[in-house]
């Protein structure tokens, strides 16, 4: 009998940006002189707290299986963060440690929708949430609110709802925008989650990289009622630089955080008891070079926004104001290619700047928006420098 692959994994389309950040890193391996903007990693070290943590607990023999939702000292320690900054009371058995932030929306979604379920996605949505919802047999249905701030939030994720509506994915601030949605948006949001009786997940990853006088804020603290519709996401990649540690954590209502530690335990079961050693120490250690490295990501945000909205052909509609990335809009230059036989929209920009200037960056198709593409900017000051001369030089040749 001829060995077939499963319809669901058939049907399943790789990450871009992994994809993307994969065929920069073999260029460079080749040797090409090459910029990456693709990749959402921050260029800075580990805490030393943590790093050392995870050293020490080497060297004590502390290398074994742990439990499956986690430590109990780190799931206290989570619980003790969450309330402490985010205003939301999870006891330990309510936290759920994962193998990163992406496993632990993956979890979540598995363990909510059932084949056919709606799932609500905000576009532009991070590359993964599309299809997590489709291995789970559910139905991604994409809303675009009317303009970043336009506080009208609720009213449109409330136009898309049906009786097959399961759950809303949101993401603050958000990859690839850099959008931090405001307080009276996620109210608007949770009180008709709370009237449909929806379920949110909130992926707040990049909860700790705000600028200026802007408010982060999780939506489970709005309300004692919406806290037991929400799923809080969060994990250590972006704000403590622990991309290749691969810790992330789920927060929620008792059954569902038990439901969510069963299926982990059939899935992978605990991230390393390494990772979380040093998880631990980085939650209970010196928070200052979190500052640090906020401060540094804010520099070259002012820097990223000054430059492209100088550049002919790019237009800065929104200016981040979280997270590291900025998602400009090239409806300018994807037309000209388009005139020069080369009709791809953001795809086909994307691969032009990778070829012709250079640089990495991930076309805006890949979050839902044709019209932009996302540049990093958690890459060093120079490197940044040197991206935007590149793609400056680019847009100048083909805008003239």
């Amino acid at each position: 009998m001829a060995r077939t692959i499963s319809a669901r994994s058939r049907g399943l389309v790789p990450s871009p940006t992994l994809a993307i950040d994969a065929k920069a890193r073999a260029l460079k391996l080749a040797g090409v002189d090459l910029v990456n903007l693709s990749i959402g990693e921050p260029d800075f070290r580990t805490p030393e707290a943590a790093s050392e943590a995870g050293i020490e607990a080497i060297r004590s023999g502390f290398t074994k299986y742990t439990l499956n939702p986690g430590t109990r000292e780190l799931r206290q320690t989570i619980a003790d963060k969450l309330e402490r900054e985010n205003r939301l009371r999870y006891t330990a058995e309510q936290i759920v440690v994962s193998n990163g932030a992406k496993q632990a929306v993956f979890t979540a979604v598995m363990v909510l929708v059932d084949p056919g379920d709606e799932v609500i996605l905000l576009s532009p949505y991070w590359v993964s949430y599309p299809e997590i919802v489709r291995l789970a047999g559910g139905v991604p249905v994409f809303v675009r609110p009317p303009s970043p701030g336009a506080g009208a939030l609720g009213e449109a994720v409330g136009s898309a709802v049906t009786a097959r509506t399961k759950l809303i994915i949101i993401n603050s601030p958000n990859n690839p925008t850099g959008y931090v949605y405001g307080r009276s948006e996620l109210e608007a949001l949770g009180k008709l989650v709370v009237e449909r009786d929806l379920t949110i997940i909130s992926d707040e990853i990049y909860e700790k990289l705000v600028y200026g006088e802007t408010e982060f804020v999780s939506v489970g603290s709005l309300d004692s009622e919406l806290a037991r519709h929400v799923v809080t996401v969060n994990g250590f990649s972006k704000a403590y630089a622990m991309t290749g540690w691969r810790l992330g954590y789920s927060a929620a209502e008792p059954r569902l955080a038990e439901a969510i530690g069963a299926f982990q335990g059939q899935c992978t079961n605990a991230p390393s008891s390494i990772g979380q050693a040093a998880a631990t120490a980085a939650l209970t250690g010196d928070q200052h070079p979190l500052e640090s490295m906020r401060q540094e990501f804010d520099r070259r945000r002012r820097y990223v926004i000054s430059r492209l909205a100088a550049i002919p052909g790019f237009e800065v509609d929104y200016e981040p104001s979280g997270a590291f990335y900025i998602f400009p809009r090239v409806s300018t230059l994807e037309a000209r290619l388009a005139q020069r036989g080369n009709p791809g929209g953001s795809s086909a920009l994307a691969s032009e700047l990778l070829d012709q200037a250079r640089v990495a960056v991930v076309p805006g198709a890949a979050f839902g928006a044709d019209d932009h593409i996302r540049l990093s900017y958690a890459s060093a000051m120079e490197t940044l420098r040197e991206g935007l001369d590149r793609i400056e030089r680019f847009a100048a040749e083909l805008l003239a």
